[in-house]
C-alpha cells in the first residue's frame, strides 16, 4: 500500500468518525494529493525564505 493510499484511509477513517460518509474513496485520495502538493509547496517557499534570509546583510 503506497503512503498516499494509507493516507488516504486514515482520511476516510477520521471523517467518518466525525460523521462525514458522503465523499468517495477517490475523493480522498483527491484530498490527500492536494495536501501533499501544498506541504511540497510551503518547504519550497520556506526554502527560499531560509536562503534569502541567509544572504541578506545585517
Amino acid at each position: 500500500m503506497s503512503v498516499k493510499a494509507m493516507m488516504a484511509t486514515i482520511l476516510q477513517d477520521q471523517m467518518t468518525l466525525r460523521g462525514v460518509s458522503s465523499l468517495s474513496p477517490s475523493d480522498y485520495e483527491d484530498i490527500v494529493e492536494v495536501l501533499i502538493e501544498r506541504l511540497r509547496e510551503l518547504e519550497l517557499s520556506l526554502a527560499v525564505r531560509e536562503l534569502t534570509d541567509k544572504h541578506e546583510p545585517q
